[in-house]
């Protein structure tokens, strides 16, 4: 799995010009899901992420998690994280195919809530609109 956390102020995802989610402060996750993914990659990387101590202290270090800024988790499902960028036009053939990748997806979701953070999220495979203020900026790749 391959995740872009981006600390913000705020991030909304739109679909058909409808709002499907949107959180104030905390995490926007971009997840792509390659085909040597499981349901331990996706645990092991909701951890990370639930545990990421990114938010300033009373000194101005990184050094709080989200729990402690009371934050959200909004998930956007990112198949071209996994792009191959040799040429011009990227090829997308690294990625997880829709029938491993969508219920990875879910099973994301469902982790971070099973952590205590059920995230707002965009639709598997649907045109979004991502919207975010970035705070900081403080952006991370993880790559499990």
């Amino acid at each position: 799995m391959r995740a872009v956390v981006t600390r913000v102020k705020s991030a909304s995802v739109t679909i058909a010009g409808e709002l499907h989610g949107a959180i104030g402060q905390g995490y926007l996750v971009l997840l792509g899901v390659g085909p040597e993914d499981t349901k331990e990659t996706a645990e092991k990387l909701a951890e990370k992420i639930v545990h990421l101590r990114v938010f300033e202290d009373g000194e101005g270090r990184m050094n709080r998690d989200i729990a402690a800024v009371h934050g959200n988790i909004l998930v956007v499902s990112q198949f071209t994280l996994y792009a191959d960028l040799g040429s011009r036009r990227p090829g997308f053939s690294h990625a997880a195919k829709p029938g491993l990748a969508k219920p990875l997806y879910e099973y994301f979701l469902a982790c971070l809530s099973d952590l205590g953070y059920p995230p707002a999220h965009g639709e598997f495979g649907a045109d979004m609109q991502v919207a975010s203020v970035n705070d900081g900026p403080v952006t991370l790749l993880y790559e499990l």
